[in-house]
């Protein structure tokens, strides 16, 4: 255990093993789209796409929207809370793995 500033307990150590075992996969953002937003400086829909191995065109052909258009949602620093549900339904991951 480590404790806060205020020496209350703030936060805990486990192995991380453990902490895989305990979170279904579908709740994890993979190493991989964590380093292309630190790296590359994408947002988290552009990180996301890239680790999936989508194009920009395929993105917005499955959201029914242009290339363009898909370009400023991926660039937004966050996008709306409506377009962030059909990017993920997109991408096929919760919605939430995009609000980072």
């Amino acid at each position: 255990m480590i404790n806060g500033p205020d020496g209350n307990p703030a936060f805990v150590v486990i192995p991380y093993a453990d902490y895989v075992a305990t979170h279904p996969r579908e709740d994890l953002v993979p190493n991989e789209v964590a380093g292309y937003m630190v790296k590359e400086g994408l947002t988290a829909v552009g990180a996301w796409r890239k680790h999936l191995g989508l194009t920009q065109a395929e993105v917005a052909s499955r959201i029914g929207i242009s290339q363009a258009a898909y370009a400023q949602q991926e660039a937004a620093s966050k996008p709306r809370k409506a377009t962030r549900a059909k990017i993920a339904a997109a991408f096929g991951i919760n919605a939430d793995l995009l609000d980072l």
